[in-house]
């Protein structure tokens, strides 16, 4: 009997949906083009990101826009991991229910969301590794953090799913964890705003907003960047975090460049241009 090539499956050295099977021949390491400030980055984004325009589970036009920009940023040899919330499918916490039932329901949400970006991602010839926190290994393969800096520097793009595996902890507290994890530069949390302002922008004309601020800042003002544990661990790690704004196409390409977008949280300790002038517009 000839020996079968492969992996099997749907299809010999095809993917399921027909599209040609990209396994067994990675790129090289990426050299870094001229002008990029970060080589390994952790993007946060929200589960509602992936919604679009719908009010309810995943737009695919967003889905493919995101891949697109990912895929380009990339290509500039940028290690790149993601978190993603479920808010789009079910969110933690909700009223009704046992806490802890509800948060692991609220994993599972950001696990169907971490398969659908994986999915667009692939579909378009990229390596793209799911990692969960919770063991499921029909569809992710489990978190290990060696495998997943591995992954990285084999210039796979990494999605952090199912958040840290324990309820009580949300998908930003995730992201700073998995982020001190890996070794990433900075944590990036897009969002649908240009940063963080001192008031709601959609209701107050004139919303100022802060181009730098200190994690104390964030957290004795309440300005919401991220839930006051995430803030912790990363001051207590000295991880910068970007808040930006995604709905902007090109916008995680011109951050990775190292221009001035959104808003970045520093440790107030090292950094003496966190004056008062120096944190808003």
């Amino acid at each position: 009997m000839a020996k079968r090539k492969g992996n099997g499956g749907a299809g010999e050295g095809r993917r399921p949906n027909g599209a040609p099977s990209t396994e067994g021949k990675l790129p090289s390491k990426l050299p870094l083009a001229p002008g990029v400030k970060y080589r390994r980055i952790l993007l946060k984004l929200s589960g509602e990101a992936l919604m679009g325009a719908s009010k309810f589970g995943l737009d695919q036009p967003t889905l493919s826009q995101i891949a697109d920009e990912l895929i380009d940023v990339h290509g500039l040899g940028v290690e790149i991991a993601l978190v993603i919330g479920g808010g789009n499918i079910f969110r933690g916490g909700s009223a009704g229910m046992d806490r802890a039932h509800a948060d692991y329901m609220g994993m599972l949400a950001t696990v169907i969301n971490s398969l659908a970006l994986q999915d667009a991602l692939e579909s378009r010839g990229s390596h793209t590794r799911v990692q969960s926190a919770i063991e499921m290994e029909r569809i992710a393969e489990p978190y290990i953090r060696r495998r997943a800096i591995r992954h990285l520097e084999k210039g796979r793009l990494v999605i952090f799913a199912a958040g840290t595996g324990n309820p009580y902890f949300t998908t930003d507290t995730a992201a700073s964890l998995r982020a001190m994890e890996i070794g990433a530069e900075i944590v990036m949390k897009a969002t649908k705003v240009d940063g963080v302002y001192d008031k709601d922008p959609n209701k107050f004309k004139n919303a100022r907003m802060y181009r730098r601020l200190s994690y104390l800042d964030v957290l004795n003002k309440s300005l919401g960047v991220m839930d006051s544990t995430a803030i912790s661990l990363c001051r207590d790690n000295n991880l910068p975090i970007l808040v930006f704004n995604m709905t902007k196409p090109g916008n995680i390409r011109r951050v990775v460049l190292g221009e001035p977008l959104g808003t970045l949280v520093l440790d107030e300790r090292r950094d003496p241009r966190l004056g008062p002038a120096a944190r808003t517009m």
